[in-house]
């Protein structure tokens, strides 16, 4: 080693060495691993320049000053290097924050809000009196929560029956999560499709087959309500079903609407997986007519903008059309997001539903309804009802219609 070398190496070491030459030195360093690795065997007692039986103190202090130094030069090189990797991370986090923001901030409305409309829809036509309030929270990395809690309708109180969530990274959804706190699991209520009779080629008239559940409904307390789930002997339009209700004390929640044979099974007519529209219909931006509109400049390139606007109002007991024409929209748009629906409704061939039912109208076989239990039982005597089952009861909670 060099006087000249030992020189730099003491300035360094003191931390008087000039900028350009202290760069200089911490690349020499760098490259020395195979002197490093030298000297590390030498201090675990390899057989290389120092003797095993030699003892540490008896080394030179020259020698003491140089390995002394060096360690200190590769825990600062570490050191660097960890900086370095944390300062890109941070870069990285940072970028696609900003990225993550503009994806879903932009546009008019902007993504958050039009990915809360396709997963509400699709939990609106796919859940039979259920929906779900989402909140929209940006992440880094491009990614997106919605979260929110599934409510239904019993009596007059929404109840909480579960935690929804789904993650986007950009356009593309995850499955959803969902966790209820309810028994009402899908698949436990159903529906019965009136076409089944015909299928059996019997010709008798569908019954009352389940007479457990109005049985059930007999025993409960007459100060109670509860949500029932009813299918019918027939095809109904939807002005017409609704009239049916109209001077009942009972409040239509959810329609299920006839997707073709496909839809129910052969065998038992059951229709494992109904699809159809809320009875207080889900809104899209599209259907809102703009009142006030006002833009103010903020800063060079920004600004702030001030809107008004409403939605159809609804006869209680009718607008059918309007209302065949929000489900169509429902399940247009739930086709213009293909992916991200068929993620949250697996089951459901959009192009195949609103083909047929472009095709043959918007028929309904059944209904979730909601009311008091005397009122329920009523719908025994009903001769277009087929089948009922009990769903949610809660205590009395009820304004007679």
């Amino acid at each position: 080693m060099s006087d000249d070398f030992k020189r730099k190496l003491k300035q360094y070491a003191d931390g008087t060495l000039p900028d350009g030459e202290r760069e200089e030195m911490e690349r020499e360093i760098a490259k020395m691993e195979a002197y490093q690795a030298y000297l590390d065997e030498m201090m675990d007692g390899g057989d290389g320049g120092r003797k095993p039986e030699q003892p540490i103190e008896d080394e030179p202090r020259e020698a003491k000053k140089e390995r002394s130094i060096i360690r200190r030069g590769k825990w600062k090189a570490r050191f660097v290097n960890t900086l370095t990797v944390l300062a890109v991370l941070l870069l990285v986090t940072v970028v696609s924050s900003v990225i993550t923001g503009m994806y879903y901030g932009t546009g008019e409305p902007n993504r958050t809000a039009i990915y809360r409309d396709v997963v509400t829809s699709a939990v609106a036509v796919s859940h039979p009196n259920t929906s779900v309030h989402l909140n929209g929270q940006g992440n880094a990395f491009f990614t997106m929560d919605l979260k929110g809690k599934l409510h239904k309708r019993v009596g007059d109180d929404d109840v909480i029956t579960g935690d929804y969530s789904v993650r986007f990274l950009l356009g593309l959804a995850s499955s959803p999560q969902i966790s209820r706190m309810d028994e009402g699991v899908d698949g436990k209520y159903t529906f019965v499709h009136p076409a089944f009779k015909q299928a059996a080629g019997d010709g008798k008239e569908a019954s009352h087959a389940d007479d457990g559940d109005w049985a059930t409904l007999e025993k409960l307390p007459e100060g109670t309500v509860a949500e029932a789930f009813l299918s019918f002997g027939k095809l109904f339009e939807t002005d017409e079903l609704l009239g049916l209700f109209e001077n009942k004390n009972l409040q239509p929640l959810w329609f299920a609407a006839d997707t073709g044979p496909d839809s129910w099974r052969n065998d038992s007519g059951v229709v494992p997986d109904p699809v159809g529209f809320p009875y207080w219909p889900v809104w899209h931006e599209s259907d809102r007519k703009v009142d006030y509109y006002k833009e103010e400049k903020s800063g060079w390139f920004g600004k702030v903008v001030m809107s008004g606007g409403s939605y159809p109002a609804l006869n209680a007991y009718g607008d059918g059309e309007l209302r065949n024409e929000n489900f169509l929209n429902t399940l247009s748009l739930l086709r213009s997001y293909k992916s991200v629906a068929k993620r949250m409704v697996p089951f459901l061939d959009i192009d195949s539903s609103i083909g047929y039912i472009e095709q043959n109208g918007v028929k309904l076989y059944g209904a979730v309804v909601t009311g008091p239990v005397k009122e329920l039982l009523k719908l025994r005597e009903e001769p277009w009802i087929t089948r009922l089952q009990v769903g949610e009861v809660r205590l009395w909670n009820w304004t007679d219609r």
